[in-house]
């Protein structure tokens, strides 16, 4: 079981972590929503709670409940800029499909 981050996501992370003076890491979890069933949830995690499964790439921890690993283990977290847009997104080997505008997914 793994989630990896990008050179340019870990840039990202790590550069808004000592901005805002606190944190251990990037959250990463899903919940049950939008046309195909799921989406990612990601935020910066100021805490690891006791259950809670932590990988380490690049010198960022990523955080992620045990019940959210099921789906998304395996996937590689990027920070893509595009024009004046930027954002977070996934490459998660287990989707078998995903909605027209991206915003969710299925297994």
């Amino acid at each position: 079981m793994a989630i990896s981050i990008t050179e340019s996501a870990a840039e990202r992370v790590s550069a808004y972590l000592e901005k805002r003076g606190q944190g251990v890491g990037l959250r990463l979890g899903v919940k049950s929503t939008g046309c195909s069933g799921y989406s990612y949830v990601i935020n910066y995690a100021d805490t690891v709670d006791g259950e809670d499964v932590v990988f380490e790439d690049r010198g960022v921890k990523i955080v992620v409940d045990p019940e959210a690993l099921k789906l998304i283990d395996g996937t590689e977290v990027d920070f893509v800029k595009n024009g004046l847009n930027e954002a977070f997104s996934f490459k998660n080997p287990n989707v078998t499909g995903e909605c027209g505008c991206g915003e969710s997914f299925n297994i």
